[in-house]
């Protein structure tokens, strides 16, 4: 199994955060939401994605639903 890859929201691009999910790896994002820190598990299982929050688990078929979710939530720097 990888390694477990640890960043704070904005800290990667969302193609480095899709490239390091394709490769196997599986990303906790600490994000800050209504003043208090919340861990987001982000992974892939080589068929769909997953966005697991502390409220919710999203599940996205392809990559470009992934890149859309990471976007839409603030997990990735802006370009």
């Amino acid at each position: 199994m990888s390694e477990v890859l640890r960043v704070e929201a904005g800290e990667l691009s969302v193609d480095e955060l899709i490239d390091a999910l394709n490769d196997g790896r599986r990303i906790l994002v600490d994000v800050e939401v209504a003043g208090a820190s919340h861990e987001v598990a982000l992974r892939y299982d080589g068929e769909t994605y997953h966005c697991d929050t502390p409220t919710n688990l999203h599940r996205h078929a392809d990559e470009s639903g992934m890149r859309g979710c990471i976007d839409q939530m603030g997990y990735a720097a802006e370009e």
